[in-house]
């Protein structure tokens, strides 16, 4: 059973919130896959947040795994089942948003690429949908560089090592919005073109805006 910790409060410490859920995704070596997500705000009103942070790793497994898990792997010649990830993310309220992403156990030496994707991974790629934009296409191009480029999306790109790690982080000083950002897609290579391999729900948070 994977377990997803929500705290939000404000700094004030009026009033605070939390919840303990287990979502029932575990990994494929066994071990749980956990998620923590920690909000507050200052002394803003009530419901404001301007703070959150979230981090949460879990080991790939295939769709179709006997033990479900948060993290797929759709070509376990470059992730293979077992393969570690764990993606953090800091979000404040006109200081912006870093996401950082460490991975383990991969194809060493192999360039990846890596988006934040708007839903949570599913059994076919797809399910992941496109990729998050702080100005959305309106027409949702694949190509388009007024979109499609490494300030507007949260791009995560990195090279294995020759022990199959790496490791990224992207900074922005935008916000993700609330409920619009939902996994980690990594790529078979760091271009636009490059073909989902591997995906990681991962609860992202978002502030207010003050």
């Amino acid at each position: 059973m994977a377990m997803v910790a929500r705290v939000a409060g404000r700094l004030a410490g009026v009033a605070a919130v939390a919840v303990l859920t287990a979502v029932g995704a575990g990994t494929a070596g066994g071990t749980a896959a956990t998620a923590a997500t920690v909000g507050a705000g200052d002394t803003g009103g009530p419901g404001e947040v301007n703070y959150s942070e979230v981090r949460t790793a879990a080991r790939f497994s295939p769709p179709m795994a006997f033990v479900p898990s948060l993290a797929l792997t759709y070509d376990t010649s470059t992730v293979p089942a077992g393969a570690r990830i764990e993606v953090e993310q800091r979000s404040d309220s006109g200081q912006g948003t870093t996401v950082l992403l460490h991975v383990s156990g991969v194809r060493p030496g192999h360039d990846f690429g890596a988006r934040v994707h708007t839903k949570p991974c599913g059994a076919d790629p797809a399910a992941a949908g496109a990729p998050y934009q702080n100005l959305i296409d309106p027409l949702r191009s694949p190509t388009d560089p007024t979109y499609v480029n490494a300030q507007n999306e949260v791009w995560l790109d990195f090279t294995a090592d020759a022990q199959g790690a790496g490791e990224a982080q992207a900074h922005h000083a935008w916000d993700f919005r609330s409920g619009q950002a939902g996994s980690v897609v990594i790529l078979d290579r760091p271009d636009a073109g490059g073909a989902p391999v591997a995906c990681f729900t991962v609860p992202f948070g978002a502030v207010s805006k003050g």
